[in-house]
This record gives structure tokens, C-alpha cells and sequence, in this order.
């Protein structure tokens, strides 16, 4: 597949994650006015539709696929790195509102904690990560068959997949309806 017409896929996809990103920017902007957790959350977003945009550009100037795939992978990584921490920060900044709350009102028990978010957010962004990763990796070998191509697409989609069922039956384990 040619290069400008990936490049073009790729800026329609990340003109339409402004849904997305223009939040995270605005919650960026808020400063201390957010609690770290979400600011973290937001620079991970920021991080990642900045790499999608750098993967775009790279694609119009550059012929290897060598250059965009590393840019993918290396964008994703610090945007994996923040994810994380924000979820961190968060299971700490609600176990300090629990204790605060309990000081309030001392009779009633602090309410328990549902990690199900957190397993789910840690499998997507495993999912979403490794996904990537391979991807690039597919890339860089730079597929000239139709079958190459096709294994291209399919292992990161795969991948993903799993991830995805994953998720999926760790929520309807934890919450069957």
C-alpha cells in the first residue's frame, strides 16, 4: 500500500480523535485544578494522537517504513508509561477519599473498591500495545507479497482480539447480567 494514501488514513483518523484529544488538552490546561491521575490520563491521550499525527507526516516524507513504525513504537510507549501511572495515582487518590470520608462519618464502612477498570484498562492497553508493536514490526520488514500484507494486518487485528475477549469476559465474570 503507498505511503500517501496511509498518510491520508491516518490524518482523517487523528482529525477525528479531536474528540479525545481537545479534552485532554483543556484538562492539561486546567493544571492543579485536576487531580494528577486525570492529567495523567489526558497526556497520555495527548501522547498518543501526537504520535498518530508524527506516523502521519512520517509517512509523506519519508520511503522506508522503517521511520513511522519506530515513531509508532516509540510514541506508544511513554503514552503506555502515563496510562499507568495515571491508573495508579487514581487507586491512590480514592483510597485517600475513602479515608477522608470515613473520618467524616466513622460508623459506616468505607466502600469497597472495583478493580474491574483497571484490569480492563491494563488488557486494552496490553492489547493495544503489543498490537502496535507487532505491527510496526510488520512493517519494517516491508511486506511486498499479498499474503506479507495480509499477515501485516491480520496478527495486529488478532492480537487485539484477544485482548479484547479478555476484557470483555473479565467484565462479564465480575459483573454477570
Amino acid at each position: 500500500m503507498a505511503h500517501p494514501v496511509l498518510a491520508l488514513a491516518t490524518a482523517a483518523v487523528t482529525a477525528a480523535g479531536c474528540v479525545w484529544y481537545l479534552p485532554a488538552l483543556a484538562d492539561l490546561r486546567a493544571g492543579a485544578d485536576r487531580p494528577v491521575s486525570r492529567r495523567m490520563r489526558a497526556a497520555s491521550c495527548v501522547t498518543t494522537w501526537a504520535t498518530a499525527a508524527t506516523v502521519g507526516v512520517l509517512l509523506l516524507t519519508t520511503n522506508p517504513w522503517t521511520w513511522p513504525a519506530a515513531a509508532a513504537a516509540t510514541g506508544t510507549l511513554p503514552a503506555l508509561a502515563l496510562l499507568i501511572a495515571s491508573a495508579l495515582h487514581h487507586s491512590r487518590e480514592t483510597r485517600e477519599a475513602a479515608t477522608h470520608w470515613t473520618e467524616l462519618a466513622p460508623t459506616q464502612p468505607p466502600p469497597t473498591s472495583d478493580r474491574t477498570r483497571y484490569v480492563v484498562a491494563v488488557l486494552l492497553t496490553t492489547g493495544l500495545t503489543t498490537a502496535t508493536v507487532i505491527g510496526a514490526l510488520r512493517l519494517a520488514e516491508n511486506p511486498d507479497t499479498p499474503t506479507a500484507w495480509l499477515t501485516t494486518i491480520t496478527t495486529p487485528a488478532a492480537i487485539l482480539t484477544l485482548f479484547i475477549t479478555l476484557a470483555a469476559t473479565h467484565t462479564h465474570h465480575r459483573h454477570p447480567h
